[in-house]
């Protein structure tokens, strides 16, 4: 028994983990940096497409809702006056009219 005890942990060195850390860190910041920019870019581009458009995204959302309205209502009414609406179908198939 002339050996040490062994530690059931390996033996790390703090120089390489600090460096490891430091440069993780700058990476992040540098991540973080490009992100900025790149996010910046695109909402700047989108602000110039929108303002460029004939009709502000706005008014054409208020367009679009309204013509599915209206079709909602146009499908709808010829639901309801479709002359099959008022034989009173009742789903049954086959079998006798009773």
């Amino acid at each position: 028994m002339g050996r040490r005890g062994r530690s059931s942990w390996p033996e790390l060195q703090a120089g390489p983990l600090i460096a490891g850390g430091v440069l993780l860190g700058v990476g992040g910041v540098l991540a973080l940096i490009g992100l900025a920019v790149a996010g910046s870019h695109i909402a700047a581009a989108t602000r110039k497409w929108a303002a460029e458009m004939d009709v502000p995204p706005g008014g054409l959302a208020r367009l679009k809702r309204d013509q599915a309205r209206t079709a909602a209502a146009a499908g709808a009414s010829s639901w309801r006056e479709h002359p099959n609406a008022t034989i009173g179908w009742s789903g049954r198939t086959g079998g006798s009219n009773s």
